[in-house]
């Protein structure tokens, strides 16, 4: 074991053993300790939030010269676990074999270890960046939107976080397609979008279901289009590049996505995400009594558009999927989180590419895009011209492995993969600003 890959793990055992469920969060005696690590190698720290109990850390090493600015980005909170769903405590960080056990093993306390590692080994040794600033920002309430976190500070003090490169979670993993090694490197998120499909009756006795106009089952067919139609594709650069990267055609993506079902089913479950607008039924609200005859019945739907895309796309793809069922309803948008994208080009991704080809030659990166939400919009948001991407190197767990263990119990992350993104975190921190 590498001293590197030794202490990266100590750390991130410290970090799991910090239960930082959010809500409520309580990510102070994490951050304390993140901070009175990187301060003792020589950052300058600073706590700021907007709520005492729940700081965000921002850890600067300065040259003191015009140049570059990156940022490392990860977030300390995390999302429930049940001890009784768990082969070891989920705040025990055990070991056992080569794999760390425990809530935030994944997503993201491995990388943010691996990060403030990274950095603090870097200081410890004397280097400093010969032009430009290194940023370490660990934040809070990424698990419910980031108001407290990464939007909060990039509102509240972009000069502190201002940035013109940023690593954050969301790709890294290796996986295989077509014979080929791949690493994923997530280049942007999708879109929120919500809606809620109202279907209206009259009241009545249960007792009697005739006599009423029961609202709850109008919206049957609703759920039974939803889970049998798909929408159709809507490619941006971004997943158009990741076809291109794994050999298929981006300009036939139905026919991509049969070659990947083929192929690879599992991979397919995550990159067909990535291809368009996707709809996902999640709740349900009817009658407030079991004796009652529902007049109304609501159903809230999760749409996640491409970034780029806007809720016109949203709408017409919610009525491509549902046709003539949707006559009658009420269809409402109830909120929209817009996410975004970078180039995937570049001095940062030609940085990523070299590094990964001296680790593995005979893998490849690939574009990819987040089905879900990070905090990067937040930064991309805040400073336009700032390339954010996600990238977290792991060769020994597959993408395959680690997807269905994120958000579930027995999150576990192989310690040799911390070793590994810690060593990278060093190299592109000498890199960029040499």
């Amino acid at each position: 074991m590498s001293d590197l890959q030794a202490e990266t793990t100590e750390v991130l055992q410290a970090l799991v053993r910090f239960n930082t469920v959010n809500p409520p969060g309580n990510e102070r005696p994490a951050m304390e300790y993140l901070e009175a690590y990187l301060r003792e190698a020589g950052f300058f720290t600073e706590l700021l939030g907007a709520h005492d109990s729940r700081p965000n850390l921002v850890a600067t090493l300065d040259s003191g010269e015009p140049g570059p600015a990156i940022v490392y980005l990860g977030h300390v909170d995390t999302v429930l676990a049940d001890p009784e769903d768990w082969t070891f405590d989920p705040w025990s960080g055990e070991i056992s074999g080569n794999h760390l056990w425990g809530r935030g093993a994944l997503d993201m306390k491995s990388q943010v270890a691996a990060e403030a590692v990274a950095a603090a080994s870097l200081a410890r040794e004397g280097w400093r960046p010969a032009r430009g600033a290194l940023k370490l920002v660990f934040v809070v309430d990424e698990e419910t939107g980031g108001a407290l976190g990464a939007r909060w500070l990039t509102e509240q003090h972009p000069d502190k976080v201002r940035c013109d490169f940023l690593l954050n979670e969301g790709g890294g993993a290796w996986f295989e397609y077509g014979g080929r090694r791949l690493y994923g490197l997530c280049c942007g998120e999708k879109s929120v979008i919500r809606f809620e499909i109202t279907a209206r009756g009259a009241a009545g006795h249960a007792s009697l279901p005739r006599a009423g106009d029961n609202a709850l089952l109008k919206l049957a067919p609703v759920l039974s289009r939803l889970a049998t139609r798909q929408p159709g594709f809507d490619l941006i650069d971004g997943s158009r590049a990741l076809l291109d990267g794994l050999g298929e055609n981006p300009a036939d993506p139905a026919r991509a996505m049969q070659h990947i079902l083929q192929d690879a089913p599992a991979l397919a479950v995550m990159v067909e995400p990535m291809l368009g607008v996707t709809l996902a039924p999640t709740m349900a609200h009817a009658s407030d009594k079991v004796n009652v005859i529902p007049a109304r019945a609501r159903l809230r739907v999760d749409c996640r558009v491409p970034p780029g895309l806007g809720e016109d796309v949203a709408v017409t793809r919610l009525h491509e999927v549902l046709g003539d069922v949707a006559e009658g309803l009420e269809i409402e948008i109830t909120e929209s989180q817009y996410a975004n994208v970078s180039t995937p080009s570049g001095l940062l991704m030609e940085a990523i590419e070299h590094w990964v080809k001296a680790q593995d030659p005979d893998a490849s990166i690939v574009p990819v895009l987040l089905p879900g939400f990070s905090d990067s919009s937040w930064f991309r948001t805040a400073f336009p011209d700032v390339v954010a991407y996600g990238f977290f190197p792991q060769r020994h767990q597959s993408l395959l492995e680690i997807a269905p263990l994120v958000h579930n119990a027995d999150e576990r992350i192989d310690v040799r993969d911390v070793g590994f993104a810690t060593e990278f975190f060093v190299d592109m921190a000498r890199t960029l600003l040499h």
